[in-house]
C-alpha cells in the first residue's frame, strides 16, 4: 500500500489512477469483437463482474490515499467516492432510467405502422420534440420500439437507429433540463430552469441538419428495397392508437419529480427541503405501478411488445463500473494544472474540450468539471445569475451545455439512453456497429454537424 502511495504521489492525481477507467472502455469496446469472449460478454452477469472487479481496483486506489490530491490513505476516501459514485450518481441514474424505461415500456403504439421514410422521418421528429419534454430516456424507450416493428421487413435499419440514437436520444433533448442529465446537473447547481431556452438555435440547426440528412439517407435505402417491402400491408393500414395511454400520467410524476423534487432546494414558500431519497421514492413508486397495476398497463401488452429487464440491466451493470472507474478521471480534470493544460479561454475551446470528453467519459459529470472551470473566467455581456448569486458567462454555460448534450451522442458510452436503445435493437434482431463502427459513423456523420453550429451561430 505505502509503495502505491509513493509511486502515485503527486500534486494531483497520477494518470495511472485512471487505468482502471481506460480498461472498461477497452473491455465495452473490444470484448464483443474477440470471438472467444464475445458470447461471455453478451452476459450481464459477465459485464457486472467486469465492472465489480475495475471498481474494486479503484477503490484500492482510494484506500492508498492516491484518487484525489490531499487524500490520506484508509478508509474515509474510499466511503467518500462510493457516496458520491454510488450513492449521488449511480443510483439516482439508474432508477431514473429504470423507472423510464418500465413505464414508457407500458405504451403501446397500436395500428400499422410501415417503415417508409416519411413515417420514420416523422417518428424521429416527434421522438426530437418528446426528448426535451420526457426525458431523452424517456423519449427513446417510448419511441424505439415502434420504429423497429415500423422497419421489421427492412433490409437495411441499421442506419435509422444510429440516427435515433444521435437526434432522441441524445440531440434533441437540450432545451429544458429534465431533458439530458448533463442539464440537470446544471439546474441542480443553479441554472435557470427556462434558460436552456436560449439555446433554441442550437437545437433546430442541429437536429433539423440531421433530420434532413436521415431522409435523404433512408429515402436512398428504402429505394433499395424489394416490391414486397415497398408494397402497403394488405387490406390497408390499421388507424393508430394508444394502448396504456395511462402510464402517461406516470410518465409526468417522474419527470415532474426530477425536476421539481430538489433536495438542494427549499420548496417554494418554506425554509423546508425535500428529504434526500424522495425524488428516488417517487420514481421507484411510479415503477411499481405501471408494472403491477392493470389500471396503468393493460394485462398482455408487454408480452405482445417482448419487454423484459435484459437492456436495462446491460445499462446498470455496465455503468456501475463507469460510474466509479470514473472518479480518478474527474478528480484529475479537477486539477487546476489539466485545465490550463487544455488551454480553455474561448467558447469555442469550452465546446470542443467538453464534446470530446463527453463522448468518452459520460456527459454529465465532464458537464460539470466544465462547468465549474467556466466560473472562473471572464463574464461577458450577458452573464447567467445562478441560484446562490453567483454568475457564469452566458457563452461558456452555452458552449459546454451544448457540447455535452449533443457529443453524447458519438460513443455508446456518452450518454445512457445510447447503450439502452443499442440493446433493444439488439434484442429485436438489428445488428448493431461495434464500439468502433459506431464512433467511425458518428465522426463521419455527426460530428461535422457539430462542428458547424459551433461557427456557424453565435453563443
Amino acid at each position: 500500500m505505502q509503495s502505491m502511495q509513493l509511486i502515485l504521489a503527486a500534486a494531483g492525481p497520477h494518470p495511472l489512477t485512471s487505468l482502471p477507467f481506460v480498461v472498461m472502455l477497452a473491455a465495452v469496446a473490444l470484448l464483443p469483437l474477440v470471438p472467444r469472449f464475445a458470447h461471455w460478454w453478451h452476459e450481464n452477469a459477465n459485464k457486472l463482474l467486469v465492472s465489480g472487479v475495475l471498481s474494486f481496483v479503484t477503490l484500492v486506489i482510494y484506500a492508498a490515499g492516491a484518487g484525489h490530491p490531499g487524500d490520506e490513505p484508509g478508509l474515509s476516501p474510499v466511503l467518500h467516492v462510493l457516496d458520491h459514485a454510488i450513492l449521488l450518481d449511480y443510483l439516482p441514474f439508474t432508477i431514473t432510467l429504470l423507472a423510464l424505461y418500465t413505464i414508457a415500456g407500458g405504451i403501446e403504439l397500436t395500428g400499422t405502422l410501415r417503415g417508409r421514410p416519411a413515417t420514420n422521418v416523422a417518428l424521429l421528429a416527434v421522438g426530437t420534440l418528446l426528448a426535451s419534454a420526457i426525458g431523452t430516456t424517456g423519449a427513446a424507450v417510448l419511441l424505439v420500439r415502434p420504429l423497429l416493428r415500423a422497419n421489421a421487413g427492412r433490409t437495411r435499419v441499421v442506419h435509422t437507429v444510429m440516427f435515433f440514437i444521435f437526434t432522441v436520444c441524445n440531440c434533441g433533448g437540450l432545451l429544458l433540463p429534465i431533458g439530458d442529465p448533463p442539464l440537470l446537473l446544471g439546474y441542480m447547481r443553479g441554472v435557470p430552469f427556462l434558460w436552456t431556452l436560449s439555446l433554441v438555435p442550437h437545437w433546430l440547426f442541429v437536429n433539423v441538419t440531421l433530420l434532413v440528412m436521415y431522409a435523404v439517407w433512408d429515402a436512398v435505402a428504402f429505394s433499395h428495397e424489394t416490391d414486397a417491402v415497398k408494397a402497403p400491408p394488405a387490406g390497408g393500414e390499421a388507424r393508430l392508437g394508444v394502448a396504456g395511454a395511462r402510464n402517461f400520467l406516470l410518465l409526468a410524476l417522474v419527470v415532474f419529480s426530477v425536476a421539481a423534487v430538489d433536495p438542494s432546494r427549499p420548496i417554494p414558500g418554506t425554509s423546508l427541503h425535500p428529504p434526500p431519497y424522495l425524488r428516488a421514492t417517487i420514481a421507484l413508486a411510479a415503477t411499481v405501478a405501471s408494472w403491477k397495476l392493470s389500471w396503468f398497463t393493460p394485462r398482455g401488452l408487454r408480452e405482445r411488445a417482448k419487454f423484459d429487464f435484459h437492456p436495462i440491466a446491460e445499462v446498470a451493470a455496465l455503468f456501475l463500473g463507469i460510474f466509479v472507474t470514473i472518479q480518478p478521471v474527474l478528480a484529475l480534470l479537477q486539477d487546476p494544472a489539466t485545465i490550463a493544460h487544455f488551454g480553455l479561454r474561448t467558447p469555442e475551446s469550452f465546446y470542443f474540450t467538453t464534446g470530446a470528453l463527453s463522448a468518452f467519459l459520460d456527459n454529465a459529470p465532464t458537464y460539470v468539471i466544465f462547468f465549474e472551470s467556466a466560473k472562473i473566467f471572464p463574464l461577458g455581456d450577458a452573464p447567467v445569475v445562478l441560484a446562490d448569486g453567483t454568475s457564469v458567462s452566458h457563452d461558456l454555460l452555452a458552449a459546454v451545455s451544448c457540447a455535452a448534450v449533443f457529443f453524447g451522442a458519438a460513443t455508446y458510452v456518452g450518454n445512457g439512453p445510447n447503450f439502452l436503445v443499442k440493446a433493444i435493437a439488439e434484442q429485436s434482431g438489428v445488428k448493431m456497429p461495434t464500439f468502433f463502427v459506431y464512433l467511425f459513423l458518428s465522426v463521419v456523420v455527426l460530428v461535422p454537424v457539430l462542428v458547424a453550429s459551433a461557427f456557424l451561430l453565435p453563443w
